[in-house]
């Protein structure tokens, strides 16, 4: 009857440890925690956190429609924006000399009374 009971015994506990994961039969084997951390393994879980990638590969690897437009966009805003800083430059602040850089032109006084310029470096 013993022999039974022992054999018994023995035929349940070796199936629930068969069952146990590795990580679960080492904590076992220690008497620790499952959970628990420990100087051989640190880290609680070792799930690769990467994405994966499907297995499917992607058709095209050039440009969209999509792209393409954004690209037209771009360069229609850029020549707007050389066209707008042309007209301004055509002004008489960029273009007339006399302005000397100044948006108005400077007073013109006389010899003696004339002070240095701090934007062209000029007496007037």
């Amino acid at each position: 009857m013993r022999i039974l009971f022992y054999i018994l015994l023995m035929l349940i506990t070796s199936s629930s440890f068969a069952q146990l994961s590795r990580k679960e039969k080492k904590a076992a084997r220690r008497n620790t925690a499952v959970d628990k951390p420990t100087t051989l393994e640190p880290s609680t879980s070792n799930v690769d956190h990467a994405r994966r990638h499907s297995k499917k590969a992607k058709k095209g690897n050039g440009p969209t429609y999509n792209s393409q437009k954004e690209f037209q966009d771009r360069m229609d805003a850029r020549g707007k924006t050389y066209r707008k800083n042309e007209k301004n430059l055509s002004t008489p602040q960029y273009s007339d000399p006399k302005y000397f850089g100044h948006k108005r032109p400077p007073k013109k006084r006389p010899a003696d009374k004339m002070k240095f310029c701090k934007v062209c470096g000029i007496r007037h």
